[in-house]
């Protein structure tokens, strides 16, 4: 099944941009205050994390050139990597261990701040592969941050955890995402209960182990051995909740943290699926726009589209393999991200409104993480044991029924599909989940930079603001930008990168409430 809830954001957009060809005042002081000073060798600082045994606490990391995989090559450039040891359970950090991999490339200036740690999204994105493609984004940065990153465990080269086979993925592609009759309801239930189950044998004892706050007390254990007194962090998507939770746990250690494309702290499960059915909507309406149709009108074109596809799935050049309706809205979703996808978007729906389903099945490719030889990628099901073991909800089937026709009025086009997610992602999950909403309040934190797009699809713009008011008082700074796509920073704003660069260079905090337009 795709996964719309949550998607990584960098990874996505990247995705899309190889399938589709596409190549105020001052709240804050003007200077440097945020920097360990020193070089980007430095050794544990004296802020170190409690209860970690000191093997952990005093290790030093063994950077090296980095390593090509069968998934990507070795990056260019002066990327080092490096493996960071934490205890596999920080209910008993004293037992075993798990090895999560870094990557970073040193200050290339003198006047180095500390390292600048990066969380793409997802959950389940890797950091490791995604880092080396977003550094020349963040090149303003690099002169005085350590660009670093890593791969959260569970996640790739962390332990990457592998649910099913790439013949069981394709084959679980004909499964009907909304079903329609008691029959289809039962095939996608057994489907998500199957897919769990393969995630516990795969996962093993990690299973339990890789939340939302186990990675941010790695991220903790990894602020000190990197030798940095204070987190200097940008998350992006998801990376905004970890953010969060990291702030939460940690508020005496937050230093400059960047939070852009944010997701609603105060969502629940329904809460989160009913925001991306709103965002997404958004996204396609002001598509349609683009192309001179009327919102409303276009909306009913693609869900008759989908319904034919539920009825009858198209034919396409990629042998054996046909669009289904949840393989086409997947590759509608996708070119939704950035306006950089929108042609392609456009070429696609007039291809399938004409009988061929090949561009939708490609971007849905994209999307999934597909390559040409029929290998899929893990970002899902690295995301899907996260969110499961993050999230106590499970709703049942009577319960999201009752909802879909909420939903269907929230988006015509995607309501039905996020609806029906809600049922299906941690059906009869293995393993128990911890909480409602996460936590986020840090009384007594550095003011942290909330970064919110009016056209994000995927974390709409109202969970900035729930994100700085959650934070708490003095603590969540808002900077809004009428723009488009998923996130904000490095999107063609110069009023956005600057206000960020301001903040993370030199710790000026832009007025809350800033907007770009």
């Amino acid at each position: 099944m795709a996964r719309l809830v949550r998607w990584t954001a960098l990874t996505a957009a990247a995705a899309l941009l190889t399938t589709a060809g596409c190549s105020s005042g001052s709240s804050g002081e003007d200077k440097d205050d945020g920097g360990t000073g020193g070089t980007s060798s430095a050794r544990p600082s004296a802020a170190a994390p409690s209860g970690v045994p000191e093997s952990l606490a005093s290790q030093t990391l063994d950077w090296d050139r980095c390593k090509g995989t069968a998934d990507s090559p070795a990056p260019d450039g002066d990327w080092q990597c490096a493996t960071l040891e934490a205890p596999l359970d920080w209910a008993e950090p004293g037992g075993e261990t798990i090895g999560l991999s870094l990557i970073r490339a040193k200050a290339t200036g003198d006047e180095r701040i500390g390292s600048l740690l990066f969380n793409f999204g997802g959950p389940g994105g890797s950091g490791v592969s995604m880092m080396p493609s977003y550094a020349g984004t963040v090149s303003s940065l690099h002169e005085r941050y350590d660009l670093v990153s890593w791969d959260p465990r569970g996640v790739a080269a962390s332990e990457g955890i592998r649910c099913r086979g790439d013949e069981a993925i394709e084959d679980a592609e004909s499964v009907d995402s909304t079903p329609d009759t008691t029959t289809e309801e039962q095939a996608y239930l057994k489907d998500a209960a199957d897919f769990g189950k393969g995630c516990e044998r795969a996962a093993g004892k990690l299973m339990a182990h890789v939340s939302t706050t186990d990675t941010a007390r790695d991220m903790d254990l990894m602020r000190h051995v990197l030798g940095d007194e204070k987190m200097h962090y940008f998350g992006i998507s998801y990376g905004t909740e970890l953010g969060g939770v990291y702030a939460h746990l940690f508020p005496e250690h937050v230093g400059r943290v960047v939070l852009d494309a944010v997701v609603d702290p105060g969502a629940d499960t329904m809460g989160h699926a009913e925001n991306q059915a709103r965002g997404f909507q958004r996204a396609l309406d002001d598509y349609l726009k683009s192309t001179g149709k009327e919102p409303e009108q276009g909306s009913r074109e693609i869900a008759g589209l989908l319904e034919r596809l539920d009825a009858e799935p198209l034919p396409t050049s990629s042998p054996g393999r046909k669009l289904t309706q949840t393989l086409a809205l997947t590759g509608i979703v996708l070119p939704l991200y950035g306006k950089d996808g929108w042609p392609a978007l456009t070429s696609a729906l007039a291809a399938a409104e004409e009988g061929d389903g090949s561009e939708l099945l490609a971007l849905a490719d994209g999307y999934n993480e597909r390559d040409p030889s029929g290998r899929y990628g893990t970002t899902t099901h690295s995301q899907r044991v996260i969110s499961c073991l993050d999230d106590k909800q499970r709703p049942t089937l009577e319960e999201t029924k009752k909802l879909l026709p909420r939903f269907e009025k929230v988006s015509p086009v995607f309501g039905t599909f996020l609806g029906w997610d809600t049922a299906g992602w941690c059906h009869d999950w293995p393993v128990a989940g911890q909480h409602q909403t996460p936590e986020v309040s840090a009384p007594g934190a550095a003011p942290i930079l909330v970064v919110g797009n009016t056209g994000d699809p995927a974390t709409p713009y109202e969970g900035a603001r729930r994100m700085a008011d959650e934070l708490g008082k003095d603590v969540g700074v808002v900077l809004t930008w009428k723009g488009e796509g998923h996130g904000a920073y490095g999107s063609g704003s110069d009023c956005v990168d600057s206000a960020v660069d301001a903040y993370l260079l030199k710790g000026t905090v832009p007025e809350d409430g800033k907007v770009c337009s």
